[in-house]
């Protein structure tokens, strides 16, 4: 049972039974508690919310997008809309829910217009990025699309040459993939995205109902 679930029973059993029932917090949960209110950069100025990262605490899987959207800064949840849609099938396809896997951003607010992250916001905002990976401890991280892949790399590559590769990223396996995004604008691509969330499922044991 994945963490989210955990808690809502335990707080279940708590009405029931009273403070008998002890509810541990999870570390991440705290952390973002701890960097909610965070006005490191002028981000924070025009944000709705901030978007911490939703999913498993202890997930296997760490998804990384660039920063969020329209949709993710008044919802304060990563990923959602068609874009977030076509990611939930393509983990039904390997059996998983998005309670089985965190997904996050680099950066935690959105750039105005959806503009790319700028140095000195990916410098500021990635070292929460970096606690995260060392509270979850992912087995993987999938970075979601090019400008995603090129920030965490730290490189100027186009898609085509990083993806398909094993990198290192805080001492985890990364890989990089298509952004729902782009399929949903050349849905020709659809069937080499599938094949790559079931050549990563495979590597790395991720596919659910075991």
């Amino acid at each position: 049972m994945v963490q989210s679930k955990l808690i809502n029973y335990l707080e279940y059993l708590r009405n029931i039974f009273g403070e008998t029932v002890i509810i541990e917090k999870h570390p991440l949960f705290d952390f973002e508690e701890e960097i909610k209110n965070c006005k490191r950069c002028d981000l924070s100025l025009g944000r709705t919310n901030f978007v911490f990262g939703k999913g498993c605490p202890n997930a296997d899987v760490l998804f990384v997008g660039e920063a969020p959207g329209e949709a993710e800064d008044l919802s304060g949840i990563p990923f959602i809309g068609r874009a977030g849609k076509l990611l939930d099938k393509m983990l039904e396809e390997i059996s998983l829910e998005r309670e089985d896997v965190f997904i996050a951003n680099v950066l935690k607010c959105r750039p105005p217009e959806n503009r790319d992250p700028k140095p000195n916001e990916i410098a500021l905002c990635e070292t929460y990025l970096h606690k995260q990976i060392e509270i979850i401890k992912p087995r993987i991280i999938i970075a979601l699309g090019r400008i995603a892949g090129q920030t965490l790399l730290n490189i100027k590559a186009a898609l085509k040459d990083m993806k398909g590769k094993t990198y290192t990223y805080r001492g985890v396996d990364l890989e990089v993939i298509y952004h729902p995004a782009a399929i949903l604008r050349n849905m020709g691509l659809i069937d080499n995205y599938k094949a790559d969330f079931h050549r990563l499922a495979d590597k790395y044991d991720l596919r659910g109902n075991k």
